[in-house]
Formats: C-alpha cells, structure tokens, sequence
C-alpha cells in the first residue's frame, strides 16, 4: 500500500530552505534502512513536507508516522 503523509511545520512557518530539505532526504533514507518503510518520493515545500511511502501490511499507518515524524524532528 501507499500513503501520502503531510507534515506541516508548527505555526506554518517557512523553514524549509534546500538545507533543511537536504537534511531530511538524508534522515529518510537512514530510516528506510532500518524500519520496513520504502519512500517512494521526498518533496518539502517550506512551510510542510510531503512523505509518499510504502511498508509492510502489517505496519499500521500510525506507527509509520509516528517513526518518520520523532525521527526527522530530532534531525
């Protein structure tokens, strides 16, 4: 299956320059190597980011976010 995830920035504030955007194409890539999420495609805009991502029918769409998100946010 695939989902299209939004993440939008706290407050809608334009944050994400193409270092930011950089930063979190390297963050998903380590974690597709470590969970049973494939990202498909990477896209941010600046004030949110869009995930397209495929996993394992038995990984809930809850627990996929809740990876990608404390995951990114630390990074």
């Amino acid at each position: 299956m695939l989902y299209h995830i939004v993440c939008p920035i706290k407050y809608r504030r334009k944050v994400l320059s193409e270092g930011v955007e950089k930063t979190l194409t390297e963050t998903c890539i380590e974690i597709s190597k470590r969970y049973e999420i494939h990202f498909v495609e990477i896209g941010a805009d600046e004030d949110h980011a869009h995930f397209l991502t495929q996993s394992v029918p038995m990984m809930l769409p809850k627990t996929m976010v809740q990876i990608i998100k404390s995951i990114t946010a630390r990074h």
